[in-house]
């Protein structure tokens, strides 16, 4: 654990995806049932992109999502994939056996014996982000749960911003695993813990974090070690 001296947080904003909940195992077996329902609409023909390239978006926008993985495709393309992103991701959270991360459940329901207000703030759809939450019994340890899908929020700054405007947050961590993690607590004021155990972006993702943890229970410790 990387860390830098922090002031005890009054609540702790959470992303969901690599940070809580194991993506891609809920992600992978989702993403090639996609293209095969676009190749049997025909909307779509040859191989599937590479995993790689999805797992490299996880925490992007589902606009800025399928304009990577398919560049050469068009609006009404990425609109149904859109679609069948979301439905199948829902059917998949009954269907598949999918995963938070180690020590995830017991880790939240520490913070909150500590008195810690917890949040979820997420740039995926509103239905996936509670779906996963409700799906592995988490969603009862967050005051809120917030998605880009549910408030149309641009950026994660926004959406941080509402999140902590409509809760009147002063002092937070934001706890996250991409870029777009670190500059949503930055930009807003807060620190940043950043998650290392994902592995899903590049060296460079977490620069800026004040603290960075190879395991989500770690953050008790920082939690209890933070100066009042």
């Amino acid at each position: 654990m990387e860390k830098r001296k922090l002031k005890k947080p009054e609540a702790i904003i959470f992303d969901m995806d690599g940070t809580l909940f194991k993506t891609e195992t809920l992600l992978i077996p989702v993403y090639h049932r996609v293209f095969d329902q676009l190749r049997a609409e025909g909307l779509y023909s040859g191989e599937t992109p590479p995993e790689e390239i999805i797992l490299s978006c996880l925490g992007m926008l589902l606009d800025q999502i399928w304009k990577k993985v398919l560049p050469n495709h068009d609006e009404i393309v990425h609109r149904r994939a859109d679609e069948l992103l979301l439905q199948l991701e829902h059917e998949g959270l009954k269907e598949y056996v999918t995963e938070l991360y180690p020590k995830v459940e017991d880790t939240l329901a520490q913070l909150r014996e500590r008195g810690v207000r917890l949040f979820v703030a997420s740039n995926g759809l509103e239905l996936y982000v509670k779906d996963v939450a409700e799906t592995h019994e988490i969603i009862s340890f967050f005051e809120g749960v917030y998605s880009a899908g549910e408030h149309k929020t641009s950026t994660k700054v926004d959406l941080v911003k509402l999140l902590l405007n409509n809760h009147g947050v002063n002092n937070a961590w934001m706890v996250g695993d991409r870029s777009s993690d670190v500059e949503a607590g930055k930009q807003n004021g807060q620190s940043v813990i950043g998650c290392a155990y994902a592995g899903f972006g590049a060296d460079t993702e977490l620069v800026g974090a004040d603290a960075l943890i190879s395991s989500f229970d770690e953050l008790i410790q920082l939690y209890d070690e933070a100066i009042s």
